[in-house]
Order: C-alpha cells, then structure tokens, then sequence
C-alpha cells in the first residue's frame, strides 16, 4: 500500500532579496515542484511590481516554494536559503536597496515557523553579524506579473542574470548547495 503522504507538498514563502534570483536558486533543487514570483507582506491588495520597487506597499519581493516534504525537508531548503543571500543585510541585498529586498521567512504553520526560527539559530554560527531575518505568519502571497515567472530560464544572457544571478548559483554548486547543471 502507497504512503498516503507520498508526492504531498508544502509551501513556504521566503524572500531574500531580487525574486529573480531566490527563484533561480529554487527552481534547481530536487523536491521543489514549483516556485513562483511574487508579492507578500505589505498593505495594499494585488500590489503591482511597479508600486512594489517604489517601496511604499509594504510587500517584499518572494517566492512561493511548493516542495515535497518527503524529497527535501523544509529545514534543508533554508540551508540553502541562509547560503542563497545575505540574512544580516536589513533591507539590502547587494545593489538592491528597500524594505522591498528584506529577507523574510512567511511561514504557513506553527511546525514552519519554529524550524525556521531553529534554523536561523543554528545559522548564526556561520555569520559574524546578527541574522536580521523576518519570521512573520503568511497572510496573502500575491503572484507577480507573469513576466517574472522563471526569469532566469528564460532571460540567462541578460545583463542582469549574467552579472547576479549567474555568479549566485556557480557559488552554490561549488559549495554543494544546489546541483550543478
């Protein structure tokens, strides 16, 4: 008899700067079966990229990360998250300066929100600096336009892509945090 939870999945919304490049670092690992652009945390409804980038809705740039529990565990995908962008950086990830670019964990349980408030606990070890993180409850994840979903597959030679994104996932596979491709 099959595992009733077998092929289930879970999502967690994790945002850590440009979602272009959260995204790319996602979409290569085994157990995500899906990773989309989007919006989270700010006031306004159904915010547009525009009004996100101007920094006044309040929303952070994310991706929703659906995965399969029982190929990656939610702890091993914040491992990768915790390598994947700066957490000590409040409101900046490199060139990207804003609430918009804050790191945030939008967890969709009390089980996500404490793995992942252990999970910066056990970070921390590897930072010199304090781990700036959000951990907030999701309210409302807002998918972004559908030119953003899977930017990097399909824009790799941009000048964007190729100076962050690219570098960005070669650091990963060298340290074995994603497979190579």
């Amino acid at each position: 008899m099959q595992n009733a939870h077998a092929n289930s999945t879970e999502s967690i919304v994790l945002g850590g700067g440009c979602f272009w490049c959260v995204e790319a670092v996602y979409e290569r690992v085994r157990g995500v079966v899906a990773v989309t652009s989007g919006y989270a945390g700010g006031e306004k409804p159904d915010p547009a990229y525009r009004e996100v980038c101007e920094g006044t809705t309040g929303h952070a740039e994310v991706v929703q990360v659906d995965f399969r529990p029982d190929e990656v565990t939610l702890d091993e995908l914040l491992e990768i998250f915790w390598q994947a962008h700066n957490p000590t950086s409040l409101n900046r990830q490199g060139a990207d300066i804003g609430t918009q670019y804050r790191s945030v964990v939008f967890y969709n349980s009390e089980a996500q929100k404490e793995t992942a408030e252990a999970s910066i606990a056990k970070a921390q070890e590897n930072f010199d600096r304090p781990i700036v993180t959000e951990v907030r409850p999701l309210e409302t994840f807002y998918p972004a336009e559908d030119y953003h979903q899977g930017y990097y597959r399909a824009n790799s030679s941009a000048p964007y892509c190729f100076a962050v994104i690219h570098p960005k996932l070669r650091k990963l596979e060298e340290h074995g945090a994603i497979p190579a491709d």
